[in-house]
């Protein structure tokens, strides 16, 4: 898939750089370094067409200190998620984030759960707007998270012209069991590119708590974090790599990640 027509999706730190509810809902507090760092645009896989991105992100710097007593530090732990797609027509299509996958600064490998999506998208041609909704429900383990069973539900929107490309994502993240559930964390995640090449876009991506349901525009109290990202096309491979910095309530100081698209089917 070309860039244009489907937009990608992020030593250690050498590999990355090269490379409904809602009043209802629940959630736990902000975590660091999520498995995936990604603003959703208008990609979606050709109908009946398979699609696979591996997900690797690293904390080069910042505050080693859990956020809970039992969780597992972000600082240098490179997470490595395979997401597993398929798209059942042009606008649905299913995904799997399979397994989610931890090497932390020990060199412990560890599988420590699983997520599974469903996307939608309206409109999403080569140019103009596009729009869309995201649903995400999976189960991880207590070094990530206190809460067992979580939901995200993520909407999408932006528009794409020939040299510029800007999309918004309104996150709203919830858990479904655990002892730390909290009303929904609500985080606005942006992206602004600039068309380099047909297949190269240099843009900055930033992804901004702003509270939670009952206390929105307390961003002072939650994770903030900016990137400088590039995509690019190598073949029928696609590549977004990034080197961020958190601020606000995150602990991670230097982020860099990369999101690897490779062809399959």
């Amino acid at each position: 898939m070309t860039l244009s027509a489907r937009f990608s999706s992020a030593p250690r730190l050498a590999l990355v750089c090269c490379a409904a509810v809602f009043g209802l809902a629940s959630s736990g507090a902000a975590h660091a370094a999520d498995e995936e760092i990604q603003v959703y645009m208008n990609d979606i896989n050709l109908p009946h067409q398979p699609g696979l991105e591996l997900h690797v992100n690293d904390v080069a710097s910042g505050d080693a200190s859990p956020d809970y007593p039992g969780a597992q530090s972000s600082l240098h732990r490179l997470r490595l998620t395979p997401e597993w797609s398929y798209a059942l027509d042009d606008h649905f299509e299913l995904g799997a984030y399979l397994p989610l996958t931890t090497l932390d600064s020990a060199g412990h490998f560890r599988a420590d759960g699983w997520k599974v999506r469903v996307k939608w998208l309206g409109q999403h041609s080569e140019r103009g707007f596009f729009y869309g909704i995201n649903y995400e429900v999976g189960r991880v383990g207590y070094r990530l998270d206190q809460n067992p069973w979580n939901n995200e539900i993520k909407l999408i929107g932006g528009w794409e012209g020939n040299k510029w490309i800007v999309g918004a994502n309104a996150n709203f993240d919830f858990a479904l069991s655990g002892p730390a559930k909290t009303p929904a964390d609500v985080q606005v995640a942006t992206k602004l590119g600039y068309k380099l090449t047909e297949n190269t876009v240099l843009g900055v991506e930033s992804y901004n708590g702003v509270g939670n349901l009952r206390n929105l525009g307390n961003f002072s109290g939650s994770d903030q974090s900016t990137f400088i990202a590039l995509d690019t096309k190598v073949g029928r491979w696609d590549f977004n790599a990034g080197v961020g910095k958190g601020y606000g309530t995150s602990k991670d100081d230097v982020i860099v990640k990369l999101i690897i698209g490779i062809p399959v089917g």
